[in-house]
């Protein structure tokens, strides 16, 4: 694979000034390995805590303690401290609370990934901060869903302030992209825009689009860490998001293609299309606070043309999102047979 890391600064902090120990609790898929990558780059002692089952080919040397979290096996932590916890892989107040109880006082930070599907929906423009007011926490369900989702990361949020008060850090991504994405929404737009032609979109081309690149938000992580910084930050694009169409053009011209954006009747998609959102302004929030503590701001082509690299080089699989290229066909179809008729 070929996509480039970007130019680093010198780490804020080394071994010859103290090396921080940071447990990762889930640090193999896509943002945790962003993260274990960054702070082991900057010098930091990590150690990962999670299943055993992905990513054993990954971060030699780096010790691994197994447990499981939907089965409550942390016994792994009974023994061991560290100067900081990242937790990527919490969804429910369950995961966070045992995690907390097998550490006991062993920890000096708990930096919890949440989510910003923790924000009311109703009455949130764009520019939103992170004091807006978030939705009502729900404990008495562990299904993820649309619905439970953002509630649950809010009770995950609370139980952490509750434990570490000014030692608990909350990081908020929005939509990530990058290298080693499995969630497939950025790479098809990314694959569909290289093949270059017509291109259906089932929604406005000038929808906002706020992307923040993965390795943006682990430096971001690590650098809220060195710093003991606490409080809620966006880990979140530019305050001027580019366009769906905006993103669809950019991907065209870093793979050296060309294309021709066709709006289409949303009729017959998934609800959950790649980046296609119903509530635009929902999906802007204001990155000045994490801009403030050292967040970094990746250009989008840059991203772009990395994720491009990595999926040719694993050879371009099957993605679960979007149109497949026998449907899109058949949507381009349909929507010149309507406009003729019209």
């Amino acid at each position: 694979m070929n996509f480039r890391p970007l130019a680093r600064a010198v780490p804020p902090w080394s071994v010859a000034s103290g090396t921080m120990r940071i447990l990762v609790l889930g640090g193999t898929l896509f943002v945790g390995r962003a993260i274990v990558d960054e702070a082991l780059r900057t010098g930091a002692e990590v150690t990962l805590f999670g299943r055993g089952k992905t990513g054993t080919e990954l971060f030699p040397g780096v010790p691994r303690l197994l447990g499981d979290r939907d089965t409550g096996d942390y016994r792994a932590l009974r023994e061991g401290s560290w100067d900081a916890v990242v937790d990527v892989s919490g969804y429910v107040p369950r995961h966070v609370g045992q995690a907390m109880d097998a550490l006991g006082d062993r920890a000096g930070r708990y930096l919890f990934v949440s989510s910003h599907a923790v924000y009311q929906r109703e009455g949130v423009g764009p520019g939103s901060t992170e004091d807006t007011p978030r939705r009502p926490p729900v404990r008495d369900t562990e299904e993820l869903s649309e619905d439970t989702y953002g509630p649950l990361k809010v009770a995950c949020e609370d139980d952490v302030v509750a434990r570490y008060g000014a030692r608990a850090t909350i990081v908020r991504p929005g939509r990530v992209a990058g290298p080693y994405d499995s969630a497939d929404a950025v790479p098809y737009w990314v694959r569909r825009a290289a093949r270059g032609g017509r291109v259906a979109l089932p929604a406005d081309p000038g929808q906002p689009v706020q992307l923040v690149d993965s390795r943006d938000l682990a430096r971001l992580v690590v650098r809220l860490l060195v710093d003991a910084r606490p409080g809620a930050f966006h880990a979140v694009g530019p305050d001027e998001p580019t366009t769906l169409g905006g993103l669809i053009e950019t991907c065209a011209r870093v793979a050296g293609a060309e294309t021709e954006i066709v709006p289409v009747s949303p009729a017959g998609r998934s609800p959950m299309f790649p980046l296609v959102r119903p509530q635009w302004t929902t999906q802007q929030r204001s990155p000045a606070r994490a801009r403030a503590a050292g967040l970094t701001a990746t250009p989008l082509a840059v991203t772009l043309a990395d994720v491009l690299a990595w999926d040719r080089g694993r050879g371009e699989p099957p993605l679960r999102a979007g149109y497949s290229p026998e449907e899109e066909r058949a949507v381009l179809a349909r929507h010149d047979a309507g406009a003729v008729g019209g």
